[in-house]
């Protein structure tokens, strides 16, 4: 039997967009009553989503297993072999990607069962923990379950000269607009495509961002990326109803709301154009950090510009690339007072 996931907008508003359907159609019930349960909770479409793809991977493994693995004699037994079967494949998901899915089966289990998956103090450890900037008493904290190693994020922002000729191929006052929020904002792009007319405060140089869980933050415009956005709407934006800021210029879809299809399609077009192949949304967002930490910002205010829910993520970008490194090497070396050595 075929599983696939559907996406229903018209169904009841507690309930999931996303559906988890067998191939005559008929709902997996198991998998939906937690994708209603999220809804409820309000988690974010993206979120539900991406919730409904892990279950539909698992979905279609356990079926497939031999025996079929049915989710009551779900064990860490099972996981091993789920587990396996996703390493034996190539190219392999990446362990955040296993440790996704593992961590929504266990969320999966505890909502109907109401107790942890069998066999899970096997791998159970305890370990010391610090705050995020690694200062008071340590103290004991304890993980249950098997969880693969994850290697540690490396924040890889764009060089000066990859940022300009970037910037250099955009050639309307729209991209340029949604570039420079990601640049200079540290926007994600589904926050950039969710942007409304409303959420512009042009008169205050600032800018309402709608970030992950339905969180707000407020954020400044740098006056040339106000003056960007001022162009934009004055003399580029088709006259419509939409409530998007950033809407389709040219073709059949003149008018609508940007998609994140048509965002992709742009920025391979502009990466093919500017040879800077490294050039995507999400770099261009560390980009930002990466600029900010430079500049001396605190962590606490690069967190609220940046939308983190952890200070840790936060963390990341106070890694300074290479030649940040050797830089600073070159600044202390000048400095050092060396001993006058004597001719023998």
């Amino acid at each position: 039997m075929r599983f696939f996931v559907a996406y229903q907008p018209s169904v009841r508003a507690s309930a999931s967009p996303y559906r988890l359907l067998d191939e005559q159609g008929h709902e997996v019930a198991w998998a939906n009553a937690l994708l209603d349960a999220k809804r409820l909770l309000q988690r974010s479409p993206r979120s539900l989503r991406a919730y409904a793809f892990d279950l539909l991977h698992f979905a279609r493994w356990a079926q497939a297993a031999t025996p079929p693995r049915p989710l009551a004699e779900l064990t860490e037994s099972v996981l091993e072999d789920y587990i396996r079967h996703q390493l034996d494949q190539q190219p392999p998901p990446t362990p955040q990607t296993i440790n996704h899915r593992l961590g929504r089966l266990r969320a999966l289990y505890r909502f109907h069962f109401q107790r942890d998956i069998p066999g899970a103090g096997r791998f159970q450890h305890t370990y010391g923990t610090r705050s995020p900037l690694g200062y008071g008493r340590r103290r004991r904290a304890v993980a249950q379950g098997l969880r693969l190693n994850e290697p540690r994020r490396v924040i890889l922002p764009l060089s000066a000269a990859d940022v300009a000729q970037f910037w250099r191929s955009f050639h309307n006052f729209r991209d340029l607009a949604l570039v420079g929020l990601m640049l200079l904002d540290g926007l994600r792009c589904c926050e950039v495509l969710a942007l409304q007319l409303a959420d512009l405060r042009l008169a205050e140089a600032q800018i309402l961002i709608h970030g992950k869980g339905n969180k707000q933050r407020l954020l400044p415009l740098p006056q040339d990326l106000l003056a960007v956005l001022d162009k934009y709407l004055a003399l580029e934006r088709p006259r419509t109803d939409s409530a998007a800021l950033f809407l389709c210029l040219k073709g059949r879809s003149r008018g609508l709301p940007l998609t994140s299809a048509g965002l992709r399609s742009l920025f391979r077009h502009h990466r093919a154009t500017s040879h800077t192949p490294q050039a995507n949304p999400h770099r261009l967002r560390h980009t930002f950090g990466a600029d900010m930490v430079r500049a001396g910002i605190c962590l606490p205010a690069l967190q609220q510009l940046m939308g983190h829910a952890q200070i840790r993520t936060t963390l990341l970008y106070v890694q300074l690339a290479p030649e940040d490194v050797w830089r600073e090497y070159y600044c202390a070396i000048q400095k050092r007072i060396l001993p006058e050595s004597s001719p023998q």
